[in-house]
């Protein structure tokens, strides 16, 4: 049986300003775009039957630039809903509620486009997620393939280790990564996590592409 690979698309302008990001369509940055890049290299080896991406439009983005060209848009995949904290950053929400945390407080809710997502919802997407997985690696021994967003991707992870939704918060996930999750002796367990192309490479990756362009 093949292993389920998860990509977290690459960098934005929110990632960087902490911003919590659900379905607010954040276009990647210049070093986003590149993170998005190297994920190719990393996926090269690996035979891949089924390629599942968000409908937003970072997370097509990044399925485009790591090669992933041939992949299904499920709205399942989408980042975490957080409702009336869509936008604002964990400080500007600590001055009201110091003791807020995520995965334990969920959010409150927002309008009508953001009503807001408990853990339990997230983790009832996941699982629904993890279903078309299951079947299609029933059918085939190839890879498949998750480019979604960080809090959800966590979830999954969670979720598909038999623990509970708010459990994510365990798994720190950086953008621009490839993970992987699998089987040992039948039981579920993750087999590598926040593969990354290192930095000094891309650096020089991208100084080639810009004499190139010169």
């Amino acid at each position: 049986m093949g292993e389920l690979i998860l990509v977290r698309h690459g960098e934005t302008e929110w990632t960087l300003s902490g911003q919590h990001t659900g379905n607010t369509d954040i276009p990647l940055t210049a070093r986003g775009e590149d993170q998005a890049r190297a994920v190719a290299p990393l996926l090269a080896d690996r035979a891949v039957g089924l390629v599942l991406v968000s409908p937003l439009g970072r997370t097509e983005r990044t399925a485009q630039l790591a090669g992933l060209t041939d992949y299904r848009v499920t709205t399942d995949l989408h980042e975490w809903d957080y409702g009336g904290y869509e936008g604002v950053t964990t400080d500007e929400i600590h001055r009201e509620r110091p003791d807020w945390y995520l995965w334990t407080d969920g959010v409150v809710p927002g309008d009508a486009a953001h009503p807001g997502e408990s853990p339990e919802q997230v983790g009832a997407r996941a699982d629904r997620v993890l279903a078309q997985v299951r079947k299609a690696q029933a059918e085939t021994d190839d890879d498949v393939v998750l480019v979604s967003h960080g809090h959800f991707l966590r979830v999954l992870t969670a979720r598909h280790l038999g623990l509970a939704p708010a459990d994510g918060r365990l798994f720190k996930l950086e953008t621009g990564t490839v993970s992987r999750l699998g089987s040992e002796h039948d039981r579920p367990v993750i087999t590598a996590w926040n593969l990354q192309i290192p930095k000094s490479v891309l650096r020089a990756e991208l100084r080639a592409r810009e004499a190139s362009d010169a």
